[in-house]
């Protein structure tokens, strides 16, 4: 009898020991992988059709999780001289872009490098720049001026999909970085 009990006792510790390692086909999915990979290494892709042809036709229509909701709402009380231009809208357009760009900044964001640019973020010193973040400032601490304010297929910093090939989908994975003149970065 007690060597039934450890014999059943060591099966059941066997197969639930490897229980997790057998896996079915539907246990895993690519589409859940992606999502994962997304939500990690990502930024939410542009999905207002009013903000992308509004802000997008004078320049790439930067994902709302790049700046936080500070930033974004001083950036839209400031239309009348944006970086030197005016910008100004009617007060429904103003509304609608301003409802999505708070909602979806970078502290309401469930993206990991969303949350980042929220770090370090101080009541006192709020950016309207994206290239003005801590988090970008050290995420592009490595990159030779001569790559980007002195490369005129570049030009500045702000031009995100001159060299991040994915931005427009809410990707800024390092692998998929090439600057213009230079080719792929490599860290």
């Amino acid at each position: 009898m007690k060597n039934t009990l450890a014999i059943t006792a060591v099966i059941f510790t066997i197969g639930f020991v490897t229980l997790p390692i057998v896996w079915s086909d539907s246990d895993f999915s690519l589409t859940k992988f992606e999502d994962y990979e997304r939500h990690s290494t990502g930024i939410a892709a542009v999905s207002n059709l009013v903000y992308q042809e509004e802000c997008g036709s004078c320049h790439m229509a930067y994902p709302p999780g790049l700046l936080t909701s500070a930033s974004w709402e001083k950036l839209m009380s400031e239309l009348e001289n944006h970086f030197g231009d005016n910008a100004e809208l009617d007060n429904k357009t103003h509304q609608s872009i301003s409802k999505f760009l708070l909602n979806n900044s970078s502290e309401q964001s469930n993206y990991r490098h969303s949350r980042k640019f929220s770090r370090f973020i101080s009541a006192k010193n709020i950016p309207t720049r994206i290239s003005k973040t801590p988090y970008f400032i050290h995420e592009h601490d490595e990159i030779p001026e001569r790559m980007v304010t002195a490369n005129n297929k570049v030009k500045s910093f702000s031009h995100c999909n001159a060299c991040h090939t994915n931005a427009e989908k809410g990707s800024f994975n390092e692998h998929d970085i090439r600057i213009p003149g230079f080719g792929q970065w490599d860290d």
